[in-house]
């Protein structure tokens, strides 16, 4: 049988502080060590297998984040990750003025 690249079923929030994002990400029959999760500043990638499906997606967050910071459990075919927003930073200096 032919293998089936599909996208998971994906939700996204920030946490109650709005501190963290809060990713889960659906993932029926699949073993954790067949997950492949890759974070990035302003996106993430998925890629799973199971039998004959494969699930893919990319996907842009809504906040720049922390991603050498992130968290990502699995259980019950449940992807939960959970990772910082960045922390605005300013950027410039002042230029005095002749």
């Amino acid at each position: 049988m032919a293998e089936v690249e599909v996208y998971p079923a994906i939700y996204a929030m920030p946490d109650e502080e709005h501190e963290n994002l809060h990713i889960e990400i659906e993932l029926p029959g699949v073993e954790k060590e067949n997950i492949r999760l890759r974070m990035h500043e302003d996106s993430f990638t998925i890629s799973a297998m199971r039998e004959d499906i494969r699930y893919v997606g990319s996907y842009a967050v809504c906040c720049p984040v922390d991603y050498e910071q992130a968290r990502a459990e699995f259980r019950n075919g449940l992807l939960i990750i959970d990772v910082p927003y960045k922390k605005p930073q300013v950027r410039g200096r002042e230029i005095p003025v002749a």
